[in-house]
């Protein structure tokens, strides 16, 4: 089984253009519109402006303004896990909540995220229904998992994006982790951009395998606090 863990190291935080860069960059703009209609008269001078302008739009689309997803305070100091899960994979699921459980001191919480998934026709039509079955039916399949093993868990029904449905679901859920489970296409670039957004510690549970911490006995210790 693979597991990345993230955390908010320097190579996964978030690019922030620093305060001096950008009248740095306004003031080169102004100086090749100013140099094109000194240089090219008011055709060339335009047509700078509109190229400058048009590359400002570009970038802004390309790469969007991507602020840090902060849960909000606990009140009560409790340990919480948000276990998003793409793929119910059992033993992944397993470790996930073993890991974290080992991790924190007393009780821990867990919420159960299932972004939805549609097809292309479920989009194109606007279908809203069966994806939300699915997304139930991976709640019930990861309760039931976790209920084996001795532990409880909510669960709640996502937005389609991954990671717009952990930062929706934070704001209302104070987790002091997140783990995600899914080795579907797209589950890595999602972990990417929440190992580098999160402020909180961040996992990423793929495939199958052996697990990786010890057998079934140990996990259920975790889990239950026995």
């Amino acid at each position: 089984m693979d597991a990345h863990t993230a955390g908010r190291t320097p190579e996964s935080e978030t690019y922030v253009l620093a305060a001096w860069k950008l009248p740095l960059i306004v003031a080169a703009v102004a100086f090749a519109i100013v140099g094109g209609f000194y240089v090219g008269g008011p055709g060339l001078g335009m047509a700078v402006g509109a190229l400058a302008a048009s590359s400002v739009i570009v970038m802004a689309v390309i790469r969007p303004p991507q602020p840090p997803i902060e849960p909000c305070a606990a009140a009560d100091g409790r340990n919480r896990l948000l276990l998003v899960v793409q793929d119910p994979d059992p033993e992944a699921i397993l470790t996930a909540a073993a890991l974290a459980a080992a991790a924190c001191e007393g009780g821990l919480e867990i919420l159960i995220l299932a972004p939805i998934v549609k097809t292309f026709l479920e989009r194109w039509s606007e279908e809203t229904g069966p994806p939300r079955r699915r997304a139930q039916e991976r709640i019930a399949g990861t309760t039931a998992i976790l209920r084996r093993a001795g532990a409880t868990a909510g669960g709640r029904i996502g937005d389609e994006d991954p990671v717009q449905a952990v930062a929706d679901t934070v704001t209302g859920f104070a987790a002091s982790r997140v783990t995600l489970v899914g080795a579907s296409a797209g589950s890595d670039k999602v972990a990417r951009e929440l190992a580098a957004r999160l402020t909180v510690p961040f996992m990423h549970l793929r495939g199958t395998g052996a697990l990786a911490v010890g057998p079934a006995g140990s996990i259920q210790t975790h889990l239950s606090g026995r």
